[in-house]
C-alpha cells in the first residue's frame, strides 16, 4: 500500500492538500509527517472561560513539539476556534462524533480543566498515557488526576479559598497542565471578512477614523446579579464623557441588553452608538475591534477585548479580580472597597453593594488613564 494513513496531513475521507494542489502521493511526498504527541483538551464551560483557556496553547505547543491538539467543547463555543492555528480539530461535546472519536482513539495526553461531571466522565473514559486535570471515579466522585489540580478543585469547593487566591486563572491552568511559559495570550484571530464587517459598520455609523472610540459592555450573564454595573451608573458616566471629552461611545451587549442599550444610545444619537444585540459571536468579536478602550465587567467581553489587544477597564464585584491576568497593565481593574467582594453569590440584597458603590467619577478616571496610555500615531 502506498498510502500512509498515519500522516498528520491525511484527513481520511478525501485527498490531502498536497495531493490536490501538487498531485503528490505518499510514496514521493516530502510533506509526510507523523504526529509525535496526540493531545486531547476537554474544556466545556462557559464560553468566556473556554476563550481564556486558549492561553495554555502556546506553552503546550512549545513543550510538545509536533503535537496534534483536539479540543472538545460545547456547540456554542465552537466559533471561538475559527482561525486558531494551534488547535488541529475541534469537536462538539453534544455530537455523537466527539464521543466516538474520544473513546476509540488513544491519546498521549488528556487535559480536562473542568470540574463538572459531564467533562470529568469523558476524561476518565478516554484512553491516554497521561491524564491531567479532573476525572470521575467509580463512585461518581470528582477526583484530581495530578497533584497540581488540587488547588483549583478546592477553590471551587470553598469560597474562602477562592477569596484568598492571588494567582491568575492562566497561571493556575498552566500549572495543572505542567507547562512553564511566559507566553499566555488569549487566542482570537479575526478573518478578513470579519474585519470587513467591522469596517462596513464603521462606515454606516460614520465613525471618525482618528476619533477615540470607547466601548461600554453594559451587560453580563444573568447568572450573576452584580457582574453588571447599574443603568444609572452608565447614564451618569455617559453624561460625563459627553461633557468632558470628544470620545465616541460604542455600546455592546446581547439579547438581555436590547432595551438597556436602546435607552443609553438615546442620550446622544451621534456620539453614543449601539452596536446591536443580535450579532453572531464572531460579528460581536469584529465589532469589539472598533473600540480603542473597552469598559466591561468580568464576562466574555473582557476576554474578547483582551485577546484583541484592547486597553481594558474591568470592574469586579462578586468574582475574583486576582484571577484576571493584567497582561502587563493592559487591563486596569476597578472595584469597590466594601468587605464582601469575591462572594460568588448569584444574588445579593446588600445596600450599598459592590456595583452601586462604584461611582461614575471613579469609572471615568480609569477610562481617562486608559485613553491617555494609548499609543499616538
Amino acid at each position: 500500500m502506498i498510502l500512509k494513513p498515519d500522516c498528520k496531513h491525511f484527513p481520511g475521507d478525501r485527498p490531502c492538500t498536497f495531493n490536490k494542489n501538487e498531485g503528490l502521493m505518499c510514496n514521493d511526498c516530502p510533506h509526510y509527517e507523523v504526529t509525535s504527541t496526540k493531545i486531547l483538551i476537554i474544556k466545556l464551560d462557559a464560553v468566556g472561560d473556554v476563550l481564556r483557556t486558549t492561553a495554555i496553547l502556546h506553552g503546550l505547543k512549545a513543550k510538545h513539539d509536533n503535537s496534534q491538539i483536539t479540543w472538545v467543547t460545547r456547540q456554542g463555543a465552537l466559533p471561538l476556534f475559527e482561525n486558531n492555528r494551534l488547535v488541529d480539530r475541534v469537536l462538539s461535546y453534544e455530537s455523537t462524533e466527539a464521543i466516538l472519536y474520544c473513546t476509540v482513539e488513544e491519546y498521549d495526553l488528556v487535559i480536562n480543566l473542568d470540574t463538572a461531571r459531564d467533562s470529568a466522565v469523558l476524561a476518565s473514559r478516554v484512553k491516554a498515557k497521561e491524564k491531567l486535570g479532573y476525572g470521575l471515579d467509580a463512585r461518581g466522585h470528582i477526583l484530581p488526576f495530578n497533584e497540581e489540580a488540587i488547588d483549583w478543585l478546592e477553590m471551587g469547593a470553598f469560597d474562602q479559598k477562592k477569596k484568598q487566591n492571588v494567582r491568575s486563572y492562566q497561571d493556575l491552568m498552566l500549572e495543572i497542565c505542567r507547562v512553564k511559559t511566559t507566553k499566555k495570550e488569549i487566542i482570537l484571530s479575526l478573518s478578513e471578512q470579519e474585519r470587513g464587517f467591522a469596517s462596513e459598520f464603521s462606515r454606516r455609523k460614520s465613525l471618525k477614523r482618528n476619533a477615540t472610540c470607547v466601548g461600554f459592555n453594559t451587560g453580563a450573564s444573568p447568572r450573576w446579579q452584580y457582574k453588571q454595573w447599574t443603568l444609572d451608573g452608565f447614564k451618569a458616566l455617559i453624561d460625563i464623557v459627553l461633557k468632558k471629552t470628544d470620545w465616541t461611545i460604542l455600546l455592546y451587549g446581547g439579547p438581555h441588553e436590547v432595551e438597556r442599550n436602546k435607552d443609553l444610545s438615546s442620550i446622544n444619537a451621534n456620539r453614543v452608538v449601539d452596536t446591536g444585540s443580535g450579532n453572531s459571536l464572531r460579528q460581536f468579536f469584529a465589532l469589539v475591534s472598533l473600540s480603542d478602550v473597552f469598559l466591561t465587567g468580568d464576562t466574555l467581553a473582557l476576554h474578547v477585548a483582551t485577546a484583541l489587544g484592547k486597553k481594558v477597564v474591568a470592574y469586579f464585584g462578586p468574582t475574583s479580580s486576582a484571577e484576571i491576568d493584567s497582561y502587563g497593565g493592559q487591563i486596569v481593574k476597578v472595584q469597590s472597597d466594601i468587605d464582601c467582594l469575591v462572594c460568588y453569590k448569584p444574588r445579593c440584597d446588600f445596600n450599598p453593594n459592590c456595583m452601586n458603590s462604584l461611582t461614575p467619577d471613579h469609572m471615568f478616571s480609569a477610562l481617562q488613564s486608559a485613553v491617555k496610555s494609548l499609543p499616538r500615531s
